[in-house]
């Protein structure tokens, strides 16, 4: 995690006007976000958000700090590459979840399983919202879309479940009509030393309907009193409701991060020794 100092939410404020829908779900995570960065202490210039495609990954242009929006489904192994390259660094990762589980479901392996050093969230919006519309992969089954006229024929992934069963070492669901609570979670996951995965549900005004946050809002809950999030089975029993959405930390470990085994790695082929310069590495690669 970056050192910290004095900053107000305003202070990742970028001048680039959001252009999503109004009443997007989006805009209470990015107002999340801004304060989550500033409670943490973020550095701006220590800082980096890192997209794939889609609505919500415009994000990155919102926020003044280091950003790339990659390609489509892509955002995790940039994020990736920036925290081995830079690991003083703060780095978010941000997109939808057509972009993190349809295209880039690959990259969500592997990233969770490695335990990469970063802040994976994921604004689910249950549809494929730029693209005018389609099913997406947590689309429920039988919702009618605009590429499924007669219903959804294929089940939803749940991308809590999802996350937890390949690996990621802490997982959380939110709500982005509750900013205060979004907010305190992407605190939390942004300390927190490991892959950390916060769910966001994150309402489409324009194809999910108006409605769909009412109803949304009616069935969040907060994690029980008595949960055990050391408990990958007692986490994927909340991932598994009907009647409820739970939103909190739903799953906490501690394990060897990536970035600690690349390091360890470093120190048994290197010792105390310098690093090579680049004419010593050129010199390695032409002789094999």
């Amino acid at each position: 995690m970056s050192s910290c100092s004095l900053f107000t939410p305003n202070d990742y404020k970028s001048d680039l006007k959001p252009v999503w829908c109004p009443g997007c779900g989006d805009f209470g995570v990015l107002t999340s976000l801004y304060r989550a960065l500033a409670e943490s202490g973020c550095q701006p210039h220590e800082t980096v958000i890192v997209s794939g495609i889609g609505c919500s990954s415009r994000l990155p242009g919102y926020v003044e700090t280091y950003g790339f929006n990659a390609l489509h489904g892509r955002a995790l192994p940039i994020a990736t590459g920036v925290k081995l390259a830079a690991p003083a660094l703060t780095v978010v990762a941000v997109g939808g979840d057509g972009d993190g589980i349809a295209i880039g479901g690959n990259h969500f392996l592997h990233a969770a399983r490695r335990n990469v050093d970063i802040t994976y969230l994921m604004m689910d919006n249950e549809i494929y919202g730029l693209t005018k519309g389609q099913a997406g992969p947590t689309t429920p089954a039988g919702d009618k879309t605009k590429s499924t006229a007669y219903g959804n024929p294929d089940a939803a992934v749940d991308p809590c479940g999802m996350a937890i069963s390949v690996g990621a070492s802490w997982v959380g669901r939110a709500f982005s009509g509750d900013v205060k609570g979004t907010a305190e979670l992407i605190r939390q996951a942004i300390a927190h030393r490991g892959f950390a995965f916060l769910n966001i549900i994150s309402p489409c005004v324009t194809w999910r309907g108006d409605d769909q946050h009412k109803e949304l809002r009616a069935k969040m809950r907060g994690v029980p009193a008595d949960h055990d999030r050391a408990s990958s089975e007692a986490a994927l029993r909340l991932c598994g409701e009907t009647d409820h959405l739970t939103a909190g930390v739903l799953y906490e470990v501690a394990r060897p991060t990536l970035l600690g085994e690349m390091m360890s790695v470093r120190w048994r082929a290197q010792g105390d020794a310098a690093p090579p310069s680049r004419e010593e590495m050129l010199q390695t690669f032409a002789a094999s």
